[in-house]
């Protein structure tokens, strides 16, 4: 089969992308210290100096030049565009000035219903283990809106370490590319921006992978999660994604850490909006004593639910499931061990 995307080789579309990605990454860096779109570290925080948040924006840029290079002209298209547009101003304003949480939500409201709305994209019915769940439209509307805000945000909580965001995103989007291959489907607009997405992220993973010279801030955690909601919703249109599974297991990472998050905030009677340092990058963290080998671990882990998405596709469930089982018990492991639900420190603390 060959590897065409609208007539041009993948790998031609990929390195583009990448080419362009790393040259905007260092571009941008000069642009927030002009700007002091600058992260500056305090008690929550990992880093120990002042970087520059603006990556995002090297990401869109190089989307948007692979985009016009290889894309094609579509309603649906117009839709993301406009709707990540909005994620990416908003994503600027927050990284050079931070803004109350309820105005970045409001944005990402709006985008996500210019790109379920006027791009219809939305899910037509969700399929779970092999039940198929048939809904009204206006229901499939609403659904899709929460599923496209909840990605920005899971996206964003776990950008707490360097490469982390970016490295678990592009693993989501050459899963997506491997399953469009698999299932003959490389002309789809889901993985079209996929290819160009995987370019975009590994460009600017480049200057961001441990130890990091640049984070992506807000304006590229917010985007990342935009558009892997949005190409889960494509891929529903073309048959990409056969069921709701595959994007559940292939965000169980940040999707089970933004649930502890909430759950664990909500113990110690804390809002849920309030940062902390108990998240599962963190715990592996205080394991290692090592960034980069926290987030090689992290990979692997991710990796791993991506076979199981991609077995899943192939019609091998035992295996998916038996794999998913294996992954979900290190993940109960974690839980009893570690502090990322229950704050085992106070216990020891309390028997002394």
């Amino acid at each position: 089969m060959d590897l065409e995307i609208n007539g041009y080789n993948i790998f031609n579309i990929f390195f583009i992308t990448l080419i362009a990605s790393m040259l905007l990454t260092v571009i941008v860096k000069k642009i927030a210290v002009h700007v002091n779109a600058m992260d500056i570290p305090n008690e929550r925080k990992v880093h120990k100096k002042p970087m520059p948040r603006l990556g995002g924006l090297a990401i869109f840029g190089a989307f948007i030049i692979s985009y016009m290079l290889y894309g094609t002209v579509s309603t649906q298209m117009l839709s993301v565009l406009i709707a990540g547009f909005l994620i990416i101003i908003t994503g600027i304003i927050d990284d050079i000035k931070p803004i109350k949480a309820r105005y970045k939500f409001l944005a990402q409201i709006i985008a996500a219903i210019i790109a379920v709305i006027y791009g219809k994209l939305y899910f037509s019915n969700i399929t779970l283990f092999g039940f198929v769940f048939e809904f009204p439209t206006w229901a499939n509307i609403i659904l899709s809106i929460i599923f496209v805000v909840a990605c920005i945000n899971i996206i964003n909580l776990i950008d707490g370490l360097d490469g982390l965001a970016a490295g678990i995103s592009t693993i989501y989007f050459i899963t997506i590319a491997i399953i469009g291959f698999v299932l003959n489907s490389l002309g789809g607009l889901d993985v079209i921006l996929a290819v160009i997405m995987i370019g975009s992220t590994m460009g600017f993973l480049v200057h961001n992978f441990p130890p990091a010279k640049i984070f992506m801030g807000d304006t590229g955690s917010m985007f990342l999660g935009f558009m892997i909601a949005v190409i889960a919703l494509l891929g529903y249109k073309v048959a990409t994604m056969t069921s709701i599974i595959i994007p559940i297991i292939l965000l169980t990472i940040p999707i089970f850490d933004t649930l502890f998050a909430i759950i664990r905030r909500t113990l110690k009677g804390e809002s849920i909006g309030t940062p902390d340092k108990e998240h599962l990058h963190h715990q592996l963290l205080r394991m290692t004593s090592s960034t980069r080998k926290t987030v090689i671990i992290i990979y692997i882990i991710n990796a791993l639910f991506s076979l199981a998405s991609i077995l899943f596709v192939l019609g091998d469930n035992k295996q998916a499931i038996a794999l998913y089982v294996v992954l979900m018990v290190f993940f109960l492991f974690l839980i009893l061990k570690t502090n990322i639900l229950f704050d085992h420190r106070k216990k020891k603390e309390g028997k002394k």
